[in-house]
């Protein structure tokens, strides 16, 4: 059965994983792909080489099998998502099973960028936060979760994150079938995705 694919997308943390997961518990069995687990791994240079590469441009992802693995999932398929270590810039040897049921989200920063994949998506949802504010919750997670120091983060959100959500992200707010507030309570956001899913799924029967 090939599932409603429902793409997230939005600057770095807009708030795209929060929106996916709440959905979900209004979507039970509903699968989430991340590309954040689709970063190239890199292994082969020194880790102080990866540090310095811009993950927030579209090459840092390994585009050719996140493709593959979308076209599979498209036609109601079943993959293994690789599993990537932001501590250590690389890609480990783990991956998770996605079986996807009714519907399945495909959320990250460029979900609405390649063409190739907003094709795939059924329904298409941007996620507009404050700038400001996007930067006071990366620095908290990335300190937090994936062992930066607060220096660090501050020196790759105005060398890469920043100008690259200006170029890469913000522009592909044009494709969004849905424009939701980060700032707002999950609640509302998520209540305003699923009555979006309720009208394209009664527009379908009535063509049907």
């Amino acid at each position: 059965m090939r599932p409603h694919i429902i793409g997230i997308a939005g600057p770095s943390s807009s708030g795209k994983s929060e929106l996916a997961r709440h959905l979900v518990q209004q979507l039970p069995g509903t699968a989430i792909v991340s590309l954040d687990s689709y970063y190239r791994g890199m292994e082969e240079i020194p880790l102080e080489a990866r540090k310095k590469v811009n993950f927030d441009h579209p090459d840092a992802l390994d585009w050719t099998l996140l493709h593959e693995h979308l076209k599979a999932m498209a036609a109601g398929g079943a993959f293994d998502e690789p599993v990537y270590s932001f501590a250590d810039y690389a890609r480990t040897s783990l991956s998770r099973r996605i079986e996807p049921g009714q519907y399945a989200i495909v959320e990250g920063l460029f979900v609405l960028y390649w063409p190739e994949l907003r094709d795939m998506l059924d329904t298409k949802v941007y996620v507009e936060t404050d700038p400001d504010v996007c930067f006071n919750r990366r620095l908290t997670r990335d300190v937090a979760e994936r062992g930066r120091t607060p220096q660090s983060v501050c020196e790759q959100y105005e060398r890469t994150v920043r100008p690259s959500a200006e170029w890469f992200v913000t522009p592909t707010r044009k494709f969004a079938d849905l424009v939701v507030s980060g700032e707002e309570p999950l609640a509302q956001s998520t209540a305003a995705v699923v009555r979006a899913l309720g009208r394209v799924r009664n527009a379908q029967f009535a063509g049907a």
